[in-house]
C-alpha cells in the first residue's frame, strides 16, 4: 500500500510583476524522504521553497502538509522548519541563544541543548556565530531548524558557502542527522553531485516547471528530456535511427534501454563508451583533449566519419593522449529520449 505524502503540491503558480517563475507545479513528498530540486539560476526552485513555507503566497494551487490544506496559513503556523543559505544566525546570540530563539515553554533551553547534541554541537554551545566555522554555524542552523520538531524541514542552499572539502563532509553529517531523527526534508541546490549523494530522490526544475522527479539513479539513467540528460551529468546526445531493441548511429549500432521505433535522439553517457587501439574494430576518431580528474579520465573525441565530437570516461590509467587515433566502442545502452520522434513500441 503506498503511503500518503506529507506534502503535496497542486498546480503552484507564482508571478513576480510579467514574469511567471512558478507554471503549475505538482509535487509529493513522503514521510522520512529527502528530496532534492535541482536546476539552473532562476528556475524557480527557491521560490517553490518559500511558496511552501509561506513566506510567499501562489497566485493559483494549494499546499497540503499531511493531508492539510496550509496554503493560507502564515509561516509561524505550518510546523515547517527552513535553513537558510546565509544561515541566518543572530550574531549578538550564543549556538544555544539561537537555537532556543523562539522555542516556548520552560523546557525550552533543555530542547535547544538536545537539538544542538544532535549535531554534534554542545562543546561549541557558548560561542557566538563569529568564533565558529563556517560548517559549525550550517549545523548550529540546522539545529535552530530542528528544535521545534517540525513535520518538514526546507534547506536552501545550505552547503554553498563552504569550501570543496567541508561541503562534503557536511552533507554527509546532515544527512545522517535527518535520518537518524527521521526528518522530511526538501534540499534547493544548483549542484549535481550534491543532489545525487544526498537525496533519496530528486526533481529536475527548469523555467518554473518540474520536468522530471525520480531517484538519483533514474534521473541520471533514464533521462526524459535533452535538458535533465545535460543538466544532470554529462552525456552525449546523437541522432540515429531506432530498430526496436536498437539504434543505428554514427558511433554504429547503440543498445537502447528500452524499444523504439524510428527517428530518436540518444543519450548516451560518457562511461557507456569505450577507447580502444585505432583497428580493434569501433568507430573510427582522434582524441582532442584529455582532462584527468584523479578517479577517471574523460576524453573527447572527434569522430573521423563526420563532423562531430563524442565523450568518453575511462579509467585513470588509460593510455591514450591528445592526438592519437582511436576507436569508440559503445559499452552500455542509450537512452531514447522524449519528444525526439521516439516511436513507442506497439504503436502505428
Amino acid at each position: 500500500m503506498e503511503r500518503a505524502p506529507l506534502l503535496k503540491l497542486e498546480g503552484i503558480r507564482k508571478r513576480f510583476g510579467e514574469h511567471e517563475v512558478l507554471k503549475g507545479v505538482d509535487l509529493e513528498v513522503h514521510p522520512g524522504e529527502i528530496l532534492a530540486l535541482l536546476g539552473p539560476s532562476g528556475c524557480g526552485k527557491t521560490t517553490l521553497l518559500r511558496v511552501i513555507a509561506g513566506l510567499e503566497a501562489p497566485e493559483a494551487g494549494r499546499v497540503f502538509l499531511e493531508g492539510r490544506d496550509i496554503t493560507g496559513l502564515p509561516p509561524e503556523k505550518r510546523g515547517i522548519g527552513f535553513v537558510f543559505q546565509d544561515y541566518a544566525l543572530f550574531p549578538h546570540l550564543t549556538a544555544l541563544g539561537n537555537v532556543a530563539f523562539g522555542l516556548k515553554g520552560k523546557d525550552r533551553l533543555a530542547r535547544a541543548q538536545k537539538a544542538l547534541d544532535r549535531v554534534g554541537m554542545t562543546l561549541f554551545q557558548h560561542r557566538k556565530p563569529h568564533e565558529l566555522s563556517g560548517g559549525q554555524q550550517q549545523r548550529v542552523a540546522l539545529a535552530r531548524a530542528l528544535a521545534p520538531g517540525p513535520k518538514l524541514v526546507l534547506l536552501d542552499e545550505p552547503f554553498s558557502s563552504l569550501d570543496a572539502g567541508l561541503r562534503a563532509a557536511t552533507r554527509e553529517e546532515v544527512r545522517k542527522v535527518l535520518k537518524e531523527t527521521g526528518t522530511t526534508a526538501i534540499l534547493v541546490t544548483h549542484d549535481q553531485e550534491e543532489a545525487l549523494s544526498f537525496a533519496d530522490r530528486l526533481g529536475v526544475m527548469r523555467g518554473g516547471r518540474l520536468l522530471q522527479v525520480g531517484t538519483p539513479e533514474e534521473v541520471y539513467l533514464k533521462p526524459k528530456t535533452p535538458f535533465v540528460a545535460q543538466f544532470l551529468g554529462r552525456t552525449n546526445l546523437l541522432l540515429g535511427e531506432a530498430k526496436g531493441g536498437h539504434a543505428e548511429t554514427p558511433l554504429g549500432p547503440v543498445p537502447l534501454a528500452e524499444p523504439a521505433f524510428g527517428p530518436v535522439l540518444l543519450s548516451l553517457r560518457p562511461e557507456a563508451l569505450a577507447l580502444a587501439p585505432e583497428g580493434a574494430g569501433g568507430a573510427l576518431g582522434v582524441v582532442v583533449a584529455r582532462e584527468f580528474k584523479g578517479h577517471d579520465l574523460t576524453f573527447r573525441v572527434r569522430l573521423l566519419a563526420e563532423d562531430k565530437e563524442v565523450l568518453v570516461q575511462e579509467g585513470p590509467t588509460s593510455p591514450f593522449r591528445v592526438g592519437d587515433r582511436v576507436a569508440v566502442r559503445v559499452v552500455g545502452e542509450g537512452i531514447a529520449l522524449e519528444g525526439q520522434a521516439r516511436v513507442p513500441v506497439g504503436t502505428d
